[in-house]
């Protein structure tokens, strides 16, 4: 097989761990086959097939890294991306918040120079712009980039790697402060990625990066965070080691309530003065005291994948019983995850409804269940809207709130299948 072999032993696999480069043979989740989750279909596309990739996790034995094989490119994933961060009102708030402690912190101002990568739509560094603080977006997606350009925020629509962060520090000068939301999960080479933004990094700057943690997810069951375009699953442990690595030191790092439960890790280069923080080595120990450098603690998570599973099925299979009607609130790609594992299509779930006119009028991948704008609600009165974002349940909650005028509730199949009082 292609991409790997099974053994009564377990999965056998030729790939190697990105990080330390120990061959790949213990699973960590095993999601079967699914489309590329941001690969929505125009109304054409249904009388044709798609590809289904294997979406199988493993964790390395050695560094516990957990991630899955690149079985889809990033040209594949991101040249043409359906996720715009704007249409988040949390989010814009959660990168204002951002923007103003970074500018308090390491007193940024006129001359200072901010390097976003996977810049999106320029929703972050508009905050800076303010501050007459310089600001440079790196963006591969073109589509996305547009966007952000046409905002008046500069942005290169390229891949970061260790040449473009030279070729950008040489001819914008390097950073003062590097940030990376979201976008470390999202790169298959994690040494190539981190070298570049080292090479951009002015020697007393300062690199932030957040990512959804992965003790949060395993706690918590989100297995539908799992998804080709997220590569890598992130724990202090790792990225601690991968920072290192690259000459680059933890001196902070902040939890945050963000896509479940995210890390802020705050780093700047050796030599700096800036040690490994107290809140660094206390987290450390925390992931150590959850079992995170223990293959057990991995190999047990399978069983909460299938548990989530029978919860979510049994919940829209009785509500089909009863008559009651559901609809889904957001195509999003972990709600994409999510519905393809579980098998669900449009018998169970009648359409979804997304703010993103991007999304509109077209078709969750795998699931053909189709996306419409949120009126779509008020005009059929479902029973239930399962809010497939659900690291964003009050925002949405708060959007609808109007469905509890004909006895509509919210339903979140994440950590465990519930309904909104």
């Amino acid at each position: 097989m292609g991409f790997g072999q099974r053994s009564m032993e377990g999965v056998v696999s030729a790939h190697a761990c990105r990080l330390c480069g120990t061959p790949l043979s213990h699973t960590f989740a095993d999601l079967g086959s699914s489309p590329l989750a941001n690969s929505y279909l125009e109304p054409e596309d249904l009388d044709r097939g798609e590809t289904f990739l294997p979406l199988h996790a493993y964790v390395c034995e050695v560094c516990f890294l957990v991630q899955l094989p690149a079985v889809a490119t990033p040209e594949a994933i991101f040249g043409d991306y359906a996720y715009f961060s704007s249409y988040s009102d949390s989010w814009l708030e959660h990168a204002r918040r951002y923007v103003e402690a970074a500018v308090d912190r390491f007193a940024l101002g006129s001359g200072s120079r901010v390097v976003e990568v996977a810049s999106n739509d320029g929703y972050l560094l508009q905050y800076f712009q303010p501050f007459d603080v310089q600001v440079l977006g790196v963006e591969p997606a073109g589509n996305v980039a547009a966007v952000a350009r046409e905002r008046g925020i500069p942005t290169v629509s390229e891949f970061m790697g260790r040449d473009l962060g030279r070729r950008l520090a040489g001819e914008h000068g390097a950073a003062d402060l590097v940030v990376g939301n979201n976008v470390l999960a999202h790169v298959p080479d994690l040494h190539d990625f981190v070298g570049g933004l080292r090479a951009l990094l002015a020697d007393d700057g300062v690199l932030t990066m957040e990512f959804p943690h992965l003790l949060r997810l395993i706690q918590e069951r989100q297995f539908d965070t799992i998804y080709h375009e997220h590569y890598s699953y992130l724990s202090l442990v790792s990225v601690e080691r991968l920072f290192g690595e690259h000459d680059l030191v933890l001196f902070d790092v902040e939890e945050l309530p963000t896509h479940g439960g995210s890390l802020r890790v705050f780093a700047s280069p050796t030599g700096t003065g800036r040690g490994r923080g107290e809140r660094v080595v206390a987290l450390r120990e925390r992931e150590e005291e959850a079992g995170l450098t223990q293959l057990e603690t991995y190999r047990a998570f399978g069983e909460s994948v299938r548990a989530v599973k029978r919860e979510l099925l049994k919940f829209l299979i009785d509500a089909a019983d009863q008559g009651a009607s559901v609809v889904g609130y957001g195509a999003a790609a972990k709600g994409n995850t999510l519905l393809n594992y579980c098998g669900v299509r449009s018998d169970l779930v009648a359409y979804v409804v997304d703010r993103s006119p991007y999304k509109q009028g077209r078709f969750l991948p795998g699931t053909r269940i189709p996306i419409h704008d949120p009126e779509r609600v008020r005009e059929t009165r479902p029973d239930y809207v399962l809010i497939l974002p659900w690291n964003l349940r009050e925002e949405i909650a708060e959007q609808l709130s109007w469905i509890r005028e004909w006895g509509g509730r919210f339903v979140v199949p994440i950590p465990s299948v519930a309904v909104l009082a």
